[in-house]
């Protein structure tokens, strides 16, 4: 049967003062009234049955996304205790979703895109899972095509159209592809190489296989990370599961599932996404997930009042607050009850800056 797995452990530092660390994007509003992690379990629909959704999040963030997803079981959410990355987070998930199903067939997904159409997105996946049953060895990702040449992205190469029963099945199938290699993040240079040569896409993030057939792939590439994973899933009935789960975990080294296996794996195929994806890495985000007034300024504020504003982000989490802005161009303005923040809206990453910023001067609460 097919399985849902929703990483949200992520911290979303570029959302600075509304992302915090018991509250990072996923768990914030960005495109609509529901949270990004709602949003994400929404778009499952018929997809998967509630008890074959995972949610695999920081024991910090549990009880905050347990809040936002009651029509999840308890047993839904899958704890980690402490953060090391994807690979150890899906291999966790891997293991207890084949315990109790060993053909399983997982779909693995971030916590915090925009996607749509719903429909779309569901019928993609499906597809993914009907090329794993066929092939029980493949491993599937989904790429973007690219719009511009990107350099805060991953990219998957392409080689030769993959041919499956799957596809022709389908009067409109998407494009599926074998996967040449995979690349990390590029410099401008060469983001506009890939861009020009039409064979690359943007890496998604999300990946179809059978539980099997990752745990096989930790175990030959990671087998360090897989002994602990095994001490783990062998203690999940005991008494002692909660104590287990915390020292092996804990001993796992950090990498993501991108470095630490799909790297080294042969066999995997790239699925052209037939969706509208988003990953909404910054503020910035907004201007392409909300609309426009007259003077290309993004407003979410419940009491607003510009004079002169241009190209401007305004964003006010208390409805209390008016927001004021006069004479500005381009910046990005986020007011929350404790902290606001004035920003170029061209210089992002320094705001990736300041969460290490307010740590080092000791200003925790702020964080």
């Amino acid at each position: 049967m097919l399985h849902a797995v929703i990483m949200a452990g992520g911290s979303g530092t570029r959302f600075w003062p509304e992302s915090r660390a018991d509250r990072p994007k996923q768990l914030l509003r960005m495109s609509g009234e529901r949270t990004m992690i709602q949003a994400t379990v929404d778009r499952l629909g018929d997809l998967v049955t509630p008890d074959r959704t995972l949610v695999a999040t920081t024991a910090r963030l549990a009880r905050s996304v347990a809040e936002q997803l009651p029509e999840l079981p308890q047993d839904a959410i899958l704890v980690e205790p402490c953060k090391r990355d994807t690979a150890p987070c899906i291999g966790l998930a891997a293991m207890r979703i084949a315990r109790a199903d060993p053909d399983a067939v997982m779909a693995v997904m971030p916590s915090d895109h925009v996607i749509g159409p719903a429909e779309v997105f569901r019928d993609a996946i499906r597809f993914a899972a009907a090329v794993v049953q066929q092939r029980p060895e493949q491993m599937v990702t989904f790429g973007i095509r690219p719009t511009y040449p990107a350099e805060s992205f991953g990219y998957i190469e392409r080689s030769m159209p993959l041919e499956c029963e799957a596809a022709a099945s389908l009067a409109h199938p998407p494009a599926v592809f074998h996967v040449l290699k995979c690349h990390e993040k590029p410099k401008a240079l060469v983001a506009r190489q890939y861009l020009e040569t039409g064979l690359y896409y943007w890496n998604s993030g999300i990946f179809v296989w059978k539980a099997a057939t990752i745990l096989a792939a930790i175990e030959r590439f990671q087998p360090e990370m897989y002994e602990h994973l095994c001490k783990i899933g062998e203690a999940a009935d005991s008494p002692h599961c909660g104590d287990v789960l915390d020292r092996e975990f804990s001993a796992i080294r950090p990498i993501s599932i991108d470095f630490g296996v799909m790297e080294h794996v042969d066999d995997v195929v790239v699925v052209e996404a037939p969706f509208d994806w988003d990953d909404v890495g910054s503020w910035r985000s907004l201007e392409r997930l909300r609309p426009l007034d007259r003077d290309g300024n993004v407003i979410d504020a419940a009491r607003y009042l510009g004079l002169d504003t241009s190209g401007t982000i305004v964003r006010g989490t208390n409805s209390d607050n008016i927001v004021v802005t006069v004479g500005v161009k381009d910046l990005i303005v986020i007011v929350t009850p404790d902290a606001t923040l004035v920003a170029d809206k061209h210089d992002e990453e320094s705001i990736r800056r300041i969460t290490g910023l307010l740590e080092d001067r000791g200003w925790k609460e702020y964080l």
